[in-house]
Formats: C-alpha cells, sequence, structure tokens
C-alpha cells in the first residue's frame, strides 16, 4: 500500500489535537503540557493561513508538518499512537518515507532539518535508518529542566 500524505482540512483540527496530546507523544515532544482548544485553534489558523508551513495528513493515522520558514527547513510529525496500536512501528517507517519523499520531491528542499530529545533514541535511530546524521546537540528547558536537543538533517545527496 502506498502512503499517503495529503493537505490537512479544517476537519482535522480536532484529530490532530487529540493525537499531538497523547501521553506518549507529549513525553518525546518539546512542548509537553497538554495543549488547549484554544492555543492548538490559534496555532492551527496561522500555520494553515503561511504558505511557508505545511500541515499534511500522513494515512489519517499522523501528520507531518515541514516548516519553511528556517534554513534548513524543518519537519516534525506525530502519529495516532493510540489508534494504531501494535502497527505503530510500521507507520513510523511509512511516514518517514512519505515525508522524505515530498520534502526532496514536491516540496523541491535540498535539506531537510528537525530536532527531537536526546533521550527519544528510537526516532533518532529511525531518522538515521532514512540517512538523516546528527550535526548538533545544544540544551533546552522542557518544563522547566534542561534537556539534550539532538538536530539531525539530510541533504538531497543522501
Amino acid at each position: 500500500m502506498t502512503p499517503v500524505l495529503r493537505p490537512a482540512t479544517p476537519s482535522d483540527r480536532d484529530t490532530v489535537l487529540s493525537w499531538r496530546n497523547h501521553p506518549d507523544v507529549r513525553a518525546v515532544s518539546l512542548t509537553t503540557h497538554v495543549i488547549s482548544a484554544e492555543e492548538h485553534a490559534t496555532w492551527w489558523e496561522n500555520a494553515t493561513n503561511d504558505p511557508r508551513r505545511h500541515i499534511l495528513i500522513f494515512d489519517d493515522c499522523g501528520v507531518v508538518i515541514f516548516d519553511l520558514r528556517e534554513d534548513p527547513p524543518s519537519w516534525s510529525f506525530y502519529l495516532d499512537v493510540e489508534g494504531l496500536g501494535g502497527g505503530l512501528l510500521k507507520a513510523w517507517l511509512r511516514l518517514e518515507q512519505a515525508a522524505v519523499d515530498h520534502a526532496f520531491g514536491p516540496l523541491g528542499l535540498t535539506r531537510l532539518g528537525g530536532e527531537q530529545l536526546a533521550a527519544n533514541k528510537q526516532v533518532i535511530a529511525l531518522h538515521r535508518r532514512f540517512g538523516f546524521r546528527e550535526t548538533r546537540r545544544y540544551e533546552r528547558l522542557i518544563d522547566g529542566v534542561p534537556q539534550t536537543v539532538v538536530w539531525t538533517e539530510r541533504g538531497t545527496e543522501q
């Protein structure tokens, strides 16, 4: 089955919030508080009205967000942890391939980066599998506690 990335629509807004607020997603995010409906609505409005930001729905079980306002552009993603159950790893692999193909295909990017907590070794390993490499580490306060963040990056040469 070919993975599908489609532009998010207004009807996806609340579903994306429920995925983002899942405790397992929040635990590995750079913002760990429960996001209110109002906070999410403001973010959604700003993001969906900015042509340099792309919110894409993956197979109706995840979201990929590309931010082209930065150099290099960055990306993030999360999945419907609860809905996928035992199929989470398979979905992760398919989502990452679809995201990389989209970034270096339709979006026309030559570089793509992203940040993740150093403790999130599974995602770092997943990114490595798809040609991303660690380019730097830095400290960032997460809930008032210093945490190490890893920036991974990939170019079209991979």
